[in-house]
């Protein structure tokens, strides 16, 4: 099957850019993604570590949908612990039309920890609610009128006045290496999104990680498709591995030691003395998971993951702030041309013309001859040529008299 390929917007920002002109940076980016053919953006809602500033994803994305027309908007994701399942479920709907259609419905635990203390939620009880409140969606979407009542919420005779524009809106879930993500995909007919791909220990564990789905699919009478897997990958591209080096070093040492190390990991974790040592360890180690180089090799990344993961349906780019916009831009622009073109088998008609027309040259020759022996039916073709024949060959001659005459002044 041919891989769709998408991007994914924590986002990421170093803390010193104005608010709004990173927003206003996000949303070009969008359309871009759009103009080049991507077939989804995602975005995520984060509430605290200073890097992370988009709080509602339903918000983003209504903006972008008004910049693009074709690209799929997928929430990455709802952190459902956070908010009454039934208002959640409200602003799916309405997001669906504003967007025409365009909608994926991501949900995740909460990523952060930070967050859910803010909240004065138990981390304990975070997938559970995720669980219990994708369930009672799933049924409100279905045009159920029912009541619930749990230790978070409460619904009385509750029904959405309003069903969502797709009859089918995909459902998704967060995935980072435990077996939880899988385990309601399988329950609740949901792609994945894969993010712990990102990380040494999800790298390992993504082998096994759809055995899960389906174990979950099969106890509950449910299907998965590895169409609806979605894995994440971290990249930089330009013409040359030299160039992405160059590039994208700086920002990737300052997005490794100040906010993946010092922020979100306490401190623990690898802090990098140089911008190269950061991007050896990074693409060019045995345990990379980045591709910072060239289009071929984001390809055989790619090519890669396919064989350890037994074929998924998307890849999705993770946008960060490693290069300065334009080089970004640039690098987006490269996977659009290049990679997708390579990895969906887009190029080998042309590659094949090619071949063919090289090997056959006879029939190249048969249309010389034709044209030829037009010229020699016809007295004034014929003269014309001769004389065409006579000039070419006065030129060469007085060429080669000019640069006799330039080696012999020389010595």
């Amino acid at each position: 099957m041919d891989i769709r390929f998408g991007a994914f917007l924590a986002p990421h920002h170093p803390i010193g850019e104005q608010p709004m002109v990173s927003l206003q940076s996000d949303l070009k980016l969008v359309e871009q993604l759009d103009d080049l053919g991507f077939d989804e953006f995602w975005c995520g809602e984060h509430h605290s570590t200073g890097w992370e500033i988009i709080a509602s994803p339903e918000l983003f994305l209504a903006a972008a949908a008004e910049r693009t027309n074709r690209i799929m908007l997928g929430t990455g994701v709802v952190s459902l612990p956070y908010h009454h399942p039934f208002m959640v479920a409200e602003r799916i709907v309405q997001l669906d039309y504003q967007t025409r259609g365009r909608v994926i419905f991501g949900t995740g635990p909460g990523a952060l920890p930070s967050d859910i203390e803010m909240l004065g939620i138990d981390p304990m009880t975070t997938r559970d609610r995720q669980d219990e409140g994708l369930g009672v969606i799933r049924r409100l979407f279905k045009g159920e009128r029912f009541s619930y009542e749990c230790e978070w919420f409460t619904l009385k005779n509750a029904k959405l006045q309003l069903m969502p524009l797709q009859k089918d809106i995909e459902f998704a879930v967060a995935s980072m290496f435990s077996p939880s993500g899988m385990t309601l995909a399988g329950k609740y007919e949901a792609g994945v999104l894969s993010l712990g791909s990102m990380s040494l220990a999800g790298m390992r564990s993504l082998p096994n990680q759809w055995s899960f789905a389906e174990e979950s699919a099969a106890k509950h009478g449910t299907i998965v498709d590895r169409k609806n897997w979605r894995i994440l990958i971290s990249w930089h591209i330009a013409e040359t591995r030299q160039k992405a080096r160059e590039e994208a070093r700086d920002g990737l040492l300052r997005t490794n030691n100040e906010y993946t190390v010092a922020t979100l990991q306490g401190g623990d974790g690898v802090i990098y003395n140089t911008p190269d040592e950061a991007v050896d360890g990074y693409a060019f180690s045995d345990v990379s998971l980045a591709v910072i180089g060239t289009p071929d090799d984001l390809v055989d990344r790619i090519r890669h993951l396919q064989e350890l993961t037994g074929g998924f349906g998307t890849v999705v780019g993770f946008v960060h702030d490693w290069a300065n916009r334009e080089n970004t831009s640039r690098s987006w622009d490269m996977v659009a041309r290049y990679v997708i073109p390579e990895v969906n088998g887009m190029l080998e008609g042309y590659r094949e013309s090619q071949k063919y027309v090289n090997e056959n040259r006879s029939v190249w020759d048969r249309a010389a001859e034709a044209v030829k022996s037009k010229i020699t039916e016809n007295p004034n073709a014929r003269a014309a040529a001769k004389e065409d024949e006579e000039a070419g060959r006065d030129y060469f001659d007085f060429n080669e008299q000019k640069e006799a005459q330039k080696l012999g002044s020389k010595s």
